[in-house]
């Protein structure tokens, strides 16, 4: 017999948007063809194109800063237009017609290439359907449509990594033949995101009369969000690429068709967690989920550096997963429960550009360390890290005036 708690639940996500679901139908799909790639990526940057671990570093920090950095353009650009689908198209389109360079590609050049234009599309696209996601759902459920995004998004992210592992297998190591089988889950998503997600009608206008981020934008932004910022960007910080976490475990032994499973262990944990986190925080706030999310990742970190086998490694590779169910959800929804609705785009735009550069910094620092010192040093640097922002975040919401949940 359904319990109360079930009926809530349950009545939470049929609440939720269609356009929202097709949102994440979209993620989903996406990032199954991303992870795919992914999951093997670093592997055959290493073992295939012998690439040192600081140009992993620094490509993947290339990579994922530049989706980050983009944002803040494609967010502004979504507020002046009020059009958020149009530049989510161009993004995940971009992203899609990119996916065929990898199998194609002849030398660490075109990976660095594909790479960055497949992340120019993450980039395009992630502010203005973030700021879709909040427009289109009512403010007491918020939190939840963040965590089930977040929890399609993620599945995907495990799935991607499962079928990696299967096809390897399968295949006897083929990294190309894989690369051509993700082309199509990426085709399936920009079809989803044409035909089944439908934008709220007061956005059909422009909201000012000016392109781009103005001055007088950025002023009207409370301080609480500049508060948001301050957290996500010292957590990006801490947090490093996740190739280092599949590298950790290659570095104890695994075989290279099974590394993919770092990943389906971190997003598994991620996907459970994301939207039951989201829907706690519209119920009991958001400012215990995000230090309890902080917790988790100092642990990971102390785990993995300390690892000396496998199952270790899995250990920790679930910690940061928590972490990444009980917090990235959350903050997103922080972003839109303190932002006016005519700059969502702009304020997530501006929150992914500051957690850009700290990602290409935490990443190059990383695979400094690993090289210089060993794996261990890169792990305890993030925990070092995490501790930081662990009593910086504390400070801030014993000073500042926080959202307990949405308004």
């Amino acid at each position: 017999m359904a319990t109360s708690s079930d009926r809530s639940h349950l009545s939470r996500l049929r609440d939720i948007p269609r356009s929202v679901w097709a949102l994440g139908l979209v993620s989903l799909f996406m990032d199954i063809s991303s992870e795919m790639i992914h999951a093997l990526l670093p592997v055959y940057l290493v073992v295939g194109l012998g690439a040192s671990m600081v140009a992993v570093g620094v490509i993947e920090g290339i990579a994922e800063a530049t989706a980050m950095v983009v944002r803040v353009f494609s967010g502004a650009l979504s507020d002046w237009l009020g059009k958020r689908k149009l530049l989510a198209v161009i993004g995940y389109g971009l992203a899609a017609f990119t996916k065929p360079i990898f199998p194609l590609a002849t030398g660490l050049g075109w990976i660095v290439a594909a790479r960055f234009i497949d992340r120019l599309g993450k980039g395009i696209r992630g502010a203005p359907r973030d700021a879709l996601v909040a427009d289109l759902t009512p403010a007491p459920i918020r939190g939840a449509a963040f965590g089930l995004r977040q929890s399609l998004d993620t599945i995907g992210a495990f799935v991607g990594p499962l079928l990696a592992v299967g096809l390897m297998a399968v295949m006897a190591d083929n990294f190309i033949g894989v690369f051509w089988i993700a082309v199509f889950p990426a085709f399936i998503a920009f079809a989803l995101i044409l035909f089944a997600v439908k934008e709220p009608v007061r956005h059909a206008e422009p909201q000012n009369g000016r392109p781009g981020l103005a001055l007088s934008d950025v002023r009207r932004l409370p301080p609480a969000f500049w508060i948001v910022v301050a957290v996500g960007s010292v957590l990006t910080l801490a947090r490093f690429s996740e190739a280092f976490l599949i590298l950790r475990a290659q570095q104890l032994g695994m075989a290279v068709a099974l590394v993919p499973a770092i990943l389906v262990v971190m997003n598994i944990v991620y996907a459970l967690s994301a939207y039951p986190a989201g829907a706690l925080s519209d119920r009991l706030g958001r400012r215990a989920m995000l230090l309890i999310g902080i917790v988790a990742l100092l642990l990971a970190d102390i785990v993995l550096a300390l690892a000396g086998n496998i199952a270790v490694v899995v250990a920790g590779t679930a910690l940061w997963g928590l972490h990444m169910g009980l917090t990235q959800g959350l903050l997103a929804a922080l972003i839109a429960d303190v932002t006016p609705a005519d700059l969502r785009g702009t304020a997530f735009g501006i929150f992914s550009f500051a957690g850009g550069l700290m990602l290409l910094a935490a990443s190059v620092i990383a695979g400094a360390l690993w090289d210089m010192i060993g794996p261990a040093a890169t792990f305890f640097a993030g925990a070092g890290f995490t501790a930081l922002a662990l009593v910086g975040v504390a400070a801030m919401l014993a000073r500042f005036k926080m959202p307990m949940a949405a308004r």
